[in-house]
């Protein structure tokens, strides 16, 4: 199947209703929520999207409003990459929408708030960045998926180039430009106020996320791909893990749990420890009838099929 009739089979599902862009049928066949989360039917999911959205413009306008002109740039580092953190979380409020978790309650308020978020994060369309997430999902690391590198280059820089070309127009850069210079000239903000604290720190997200997200998320190990997302989580301390990029690193997690929102996933990762320590307690019991039965030739089969990994050269791409 070629690339343009799976997105055609894709797009079958997706409907354009009264404003809202849904899909009503996800390309996903198992989405599925941990117990952990299972349970929680609340609002926690649009109170920290709007707290985001809030704290991010609140700052904003602080930032644009003061006198930098004596300030040397070094001391203004910490609030240029505080800024850019800001813009991550708006891009991950909106990632969350995608999945339907910031307010799942209504379908046309959680796609809202998506909306709202990725259009003041960078005039970025959520009915676009939809249609190619879920592409990502059901097709991870591969020929068919939007974020992956172009089959031939796969370093850091010339993956994240590929990468932003398939997000970023001339339409969305001439509407910035064009706001740019309403800021300045019509409201008088200062030019290097708007590049510091507006400009910039959403490109510095755009590689942030790019980098925990993207590249260490789905670049091929060594070994191949060891599970059906090919995706790889970077545990860190859940601190680290939020500083980084909202725990986007437990990016496995994220694909076996679409539905479990961001701040959850930690919670989900720990989940996942226990189970293994768990049936690794169990392999060493059962160590020495699991051989046994592994040894019988009726079963060798069955059991180098479990144990075999996923093929190393499996991301879609054909080398000529």
């Amino acid at each position: 199947m070629t690339l343009d009739q799976m997105a055609r089979n894709f797009l079958i599902n997706v409907t354009w209703s009264k404003g809202v862009f849904q899909l009503d049928q996800p390309p996903l066949t198992n989405i599925k929520v941990p117990p952990i989360v299972k349970s929680e039917t609340n609002n926690w999911g649009i109170l920290i999207a709007f707290s985001i959205i809030g704290i991010w413009g609140g700052s904003l306008v602080l930032l644009l409003s003061l006198d930098i002109s004596n300030i040397h740039i070094v001391t203004l580092l910490p609030v240029i990459f505080w800024q850019t953190f800001l813009c991550t979380g708006l891009f991950i409020t909106a990632h969350d929408a995608m999945h339907g978790v910031v307010f799942p309650q209504d379908h046309k308020i959680n796609n809202f708030v998506g909306s709202l978020a990725l259009f003041i994060y960078g005039l970025l369309s959520y009915k676009n960045l939809l249609k190619k997430h879920w592409l990502h999902h059901h097709n991870p690391a591969s020929e068919v998926d939007p974020d992956f590198h172009d089959g031939k280059n796969q370093n850091f820089v010339a993956w994240y180039v590929h990468f932003m070309k398939g997000y970023w127009s001339w339409t969305q850069i001439i509407g910035l430009m064009i706001i740019f210079n309403t800021l300045k000239y019509a409201l008088h903000i200062p030019n290097d106020n708007l590049l510091l604290f507006w400009v910039i720190p959403p490109i510095l997200s755009s590689v942030q996320l790019f980098y925990f997200g993207t590249f260490l998320a789905h670049k091929e190990p060594e070994g191949g791909y060891s599970n059906p997302h090919r995706a790889q989580t970077s545990p860190r301390a859940v601190f680290w893990s939020f500083i980084t990029c909202y725990h986007f690193g437990y990016h496995e997690e994220h694909h076996e749990y679409p539905r479990v929102p961001w701040w959850k996933l930690p919670a989900v990762y720990q989940e996942g420890v226990r189970s293994q320590e768990s049936v690794g307690i169990l392999v060493r019991v059962e160590n020495e009838s699991w051989s046994k039965a592994a040894s019988k030739p009726q079963n060798k089969l069955i059991y180098s099929s479990i144990l075999r990994p996923y093929p190393k050269h499996n991301s879609g791409f054909t080398e000529s």
